[in-house]
């Protein structure tokens, strides 16, 4: 070995210990900070596990000075308030749907079109690829860590529906705007309720049916009010995960540094994982259950279906272009995400 070779050698093993106690130093002397992270699903639900796991490997490579309180189950407050409680510093890190405001972010509307994507994870890996364009511009309140959906989800009802026209007159609770406004289109009434209330809507004859995904209707018990559902990939409700921008700020370099390291698509696949495949493990329970039918659909019912959302895309442009954005230009994004990340439904 050359005598540069072995000189280089012996200057870079101290650099290298040098920046590492660096590091190591500046993580001790970060001030301790608390995250409150709030959702509106059950405890048992499995993005309670993903909440865990972000926040433990936070605290980890972080040295411990980021710690995490998570509060499910609305403990902070309902479903449809939690963008506005990341905003107000309510809750530090908040679960949020943004369907379930219509009108309020236009742009992300497009990922809840019906039959856009074949499952979560490509979903998730393409939606949140495509939307870091725009979150700036939509969210700019909190700050933006990642968009990630649901697996496909379904009609579920209590009478039999193989049709668009079989929802004329039905009483349907959406899963956002998107699909309320689909109901519209059919001929079928909205009835808004969250996701935990959605079963007493049921029950009491309230709601005829329910977009909802195939897991979680057995984990909220609508599997027990309704008998009938569409085997198809029908829609997607997309989420944000999103945090308080004044905590967020006031971090350190090093602390806001590891909250990035935890702020990617990456990070958006592997947050959806765990739920992605509890729903998807839904439709053949569901299908073994006695008393229910799932419904599968001839190419001619599915081509129905399609043609029936068809208008909601020219609605979704209409909400855009009101902002002053192009359409045409987003939408070519987000399809080209789709083909990127093999997301679009066969």
């Amino acid at each position: 070995m050359r005598l540069s070779q072995v000189c280089a050698r012996r200057l870079i093993g101290p650099a290298l210990l040098s920046v590492g106690l660096f590091a190591a130093s500046a993580r001790a002397a970060d001030a301790p900070v608390q995250l409150k992270l709030s959702h509106w699903v059950p405890p048992s639900h499995p993005l309670q596990q993903s909440i865990e796991d972000w926040a433990a490997d936070i605290k980890t490579e972080s040295g411990g000075t980021i710690t995490s309180v998570v509060f499910p189950a609305e403990q902070l407050g309902k479903a449809f308030d939690h963008y506005d409680m990341a905003r107000d510093g309510i809750a530090d890190g908040a679960y949020v749907s943004p369907g379930y405001q219509p009108g309020r972010f236009p742009i992300i509307g497009l990922s809840d079109v019906p039959f856009n994507y074949g499952d979560a994870k490509s979903g998730t890996a393409a939606v949140d690829s495509w939307y870091r364009a725009y979150a700036a511009r939509e969210m700019k309140d909190v700050h933006y860590c990642f968009t990630f959906i649901q697996d496909p989800g379904t009609l579920f009802s209590k009478l039999r529906i193989s049709m668009p026209s079989d929802v004329k007159g039905l009483k349907i609770r959406p899963a956002n705007a998107t699909t309320a406004a689909f109901v519209t289109l059919l001929g079928g009434n909205n009835v808004q309720a969250s996701a935990p209330q959605s079963r007493d809507l049921l029950e009491r004859g309230v709601a005829d049916g329910i977009f909802f995904p195939w897991g979680s209707t057995i984990l909220f018990g609508i599997d027990k009010v309704t008998k009938f559902a569409i085997n198809a990939q029908f829609y997607t409700a997309t989420f944000v995960w999103v945090l308080n921008k004044d905590k967020y700020e006031a971090m350190s370099p090093a602390q806001r540094l590891v909250i990035d390291h935890h702020c990617t698509s990456d990070w958006a696949v592997r947050f959806a994982s765990p739920w992605a495949d509890f729903e998807a493990a839904g439709r053949d329970k569901i299908r073994a259950e006695p008393g229910h039918e799932v419904v599968d659909l001839t190419q001619e019912q599915l081509a129905a279906w399609k043609s029936a959302a068809a208008p909601l895309k020219s609605a979704w442009a209409a909400g855009v272009r009101k902002i002053g954005a192009d359409p045409a230009a987003i939408e070519a994004k987000f399809d080209a995400s789709l083909a990127e990340h093999h997301a679009a439904v066969p």
